[in-house]
């Protein structure tokens, strides 16, 4: 064997043992993942299920009051639910359309100077903590701009949570939205253009449906986001469950159920305890089957180029 190939063989043999080790270390980190998520799910349903020993799963589900800490406690999570689909609705109201207006000028009309610049203005206000959202949707919000619109406004109400929660996600859709879009290839444009389409036309006749799956997965993370969102909704929508559609008054949803509860005095193993953990679990149920309903969308609309 000459050295040559003795040399080869050994880089070979090299290249092959730094590619196990790394294999053996990205499994490793899915299995954290993996593993980690199995605790949050064991960590649930424990409590979860002495819960619903004591409350019959129906009356947890259809009941319309939630007074768990009152003298005579009622288990009825519709209300920290309506509480959480309204300002989860006014949020998405305000991200989406803005979110995708954003990613469509960033993609189709910005110069590259200016997406050098605004993009990563845009992600900044992915930074700022939700506490200070909180506290601006409290202090400004309300109490500066809608009480001058709707004089009859509660200091807490959904609508001001809404409107800044929907504000805190728009760089999650317009970021991940104008990714999407850069994705699709240039020669798509070219023919549309060649064609005799305007900008206007090419980026919503053709962009637009070309990415829709990347688009559609932007939009599934940012309602995700503002149905998981807790300080906003603890600070500016109150901490009282009502089962009410109006956004002018306040709310409380099943986040800031979650953090108020467990902020408080209750004794570990009690009813009223194992309450955190019921409504956690349905609102990890809930997370869990919206996204398998995205991913069942982002595979039926996604287009592989070559």
């Amino acid at each position: 064997m000459s050295d040559s190939t003795a040399v080869r063989l050994l880089t070979r043999q090299r290249r092959r043992v730094g590619e196990r080790i790394i294999m053996v270390i990205l499994q490793l980190c899915a299995a954290v993942s993996v593993v980690t998520t199995f605790g949050i799910i064991l960590s649930l349903i424990i409590p979860s299920v002495e819960f619903f020993r004591s409350v019959p799963i129906t009356n947890f589900l259809f009941g319309t009051q939630w007074t768990p800490l009152f003298a005579d406690p009622q288990y009825g999570v519709l209300p920290l639910l309506s509480g959480t689909a309204v300002i989860t609705f006014i949020a998405v109201a305000v991200a989406i359309p803005l979110g995708l207006g954003a990613a469509v000028y960033l993609s189709e009309y910005a110069s590259d100077r200016a997406r050098r610049v605004l993009k990563p203005i845009l992600e900044v206000l992915a930074g700022i903590p939700t506490v200070v959202f909180g506290f601006f949707a409290l202090e400004f919000v309300t109490q500066v701009l809608l009480v001058r619109i709707f004089p009859g406004i509660e200091i807490f109400n959904t609508l001001s949570a809404g409107l800044v929660m929907g504000v805190m996600i728009i760089p999650t859709v317009a970021s991940l939205s104008e990714d999407a879009m850069a994705a699709v290839p240039g020669g798509l444009r070219d023919g549309s253009y060649a064609l005799g389409a305007s900008k206007h036309q090419t980026a919503l006749k053709v962009v637009i449906p070309a990415a829709l799956s990347g688009i559609v997965a932007a939009f599934v993370l940012g309602i995700s986001r503002a149905i998981g969102e807790t300080m906003i909704v603890t600070v500016a929508a109150g901490l009282e469950p009502q089962l009410t559609l109006n956004p002018l008054v306040g709310m409380q949803t099943m986040t800031s159920y979650i953090a108020a509860a467990g902020l408080g005095d209750l004794a570990t193993g009690t009813l009223e305890y194992q309450t955190i953990f019921a409504v956690g679990l349905l609102l990890f149920v809930l997370t869990f089957l919206m996204n398998m309903g995205s991913i069942r969308l982002v595979r039926k609309f996604r287009q592989v180029y070559q």
